[in-house]
């Protein structure tokens, strides 16, 4: 035990956290086992960026089809390059995703990642200053239901995750007809607002659950370093008659 806590302490030195792993009960393991549960075979990736979440999805060993949304320029591009090595991995032409279509202007962050069509809070870029806005992209907005006609098929088992940066109801309310097929859905919770105007998260569990889903788990994805406050958890729920 000694040795154990010796090699642990000279580990964070070098800003790593040696921790036990317990494959069960790892984040990644239990997503794997849900996606397999469920029998899903096709997966939405709306606010891909630049493919985390689908490189994360191939490495637990899930095999079937990732179509991927994001309307950033560079992140799009980047999704584009990946699909070269994936064959099971479509991206949509850039585009927003919400309630309507039209026409809208997205912030663009330092980060990329936590670019929105909302305006950012003092309290994110507190904890995380790479938020920032640095530019603006107009881009078109559709709703999900028209956005993913071409690439469903009767059949499709769905999961549908949803990484929008406070925008994911107006993505939900746009996807009614879509939802009928979707098995499970991920999407973030926000425990304080980090964008202005976003839902947080008993209203967003709400509406979730209100279109028949219940949360089988979460997630911690962004905290504040300096106080240790979480912010964000990654919401995973499935059908109630999902089997």
């Amino acid at each position: 035990m000694q040795f154990e806590l010796f090699i642990k302490k000279l580990a964070r030195r070098f800003g790593v956290d040696l921790r036990a792993y317990r494959p069960a009960r790892s984040e990644a393991a239990r997503l794997a086992r849900m996606l397999e549960q469920h029998r899903i075979d096709t997966v939405l990736d709306v606010g891909a960026n630049t493919g985390q979440f689908a490189r994360h999805l191939r490495s637990i060993g899930y095999r079937g089809r990732i179509i991927c949304f994001d309307p950033l320029q560079e992140a799009h591009a980047a999704l584009v390059k990946l699909a070269r090595t994936d064959p099971a991995l479509t991206v949509a032409p850039r585009q927003a995703l919400g309630e309507s279509s039209g026409e809208v202007e997205i912030n663009v962050s330092a980060n990329l990642e936590s670019s929105s069509l909302l305006s950012v809070s003092e309290a994110h870029l507190q904890a995380e200053p790479r938020v920032r806005t640095v530019a603006t992209e107009k881009v078109p907005m559709r709703r999900l239901d028209e956005a993913v006609l071409s690439y469903l098929s009767p059949g499709d088992r769905v999961f549908l995750k949803i990484d929008v940066q406070g925008y994911e109801l107006p993505v939900l309310r746009g996807a009614e007809r879509v939802l009928g097929q979707v098995i499970g859905v991920q999407l973030e919770l926000s425990l304080q607002p980090l964008y202005q105007g976003e839902p947080l998260f008993r209203e967003v569990i709400d509406a979730v659950e209100a279109l028949g889903f219940a949360l089988y788990d979460a997630n911690p994805c962004f905290s504040d370093d300096a106080t240790g406050r979480t912010y964000q958890v990654d919401g995973v729920f499935f059908r109630n008659e999902a089997s």
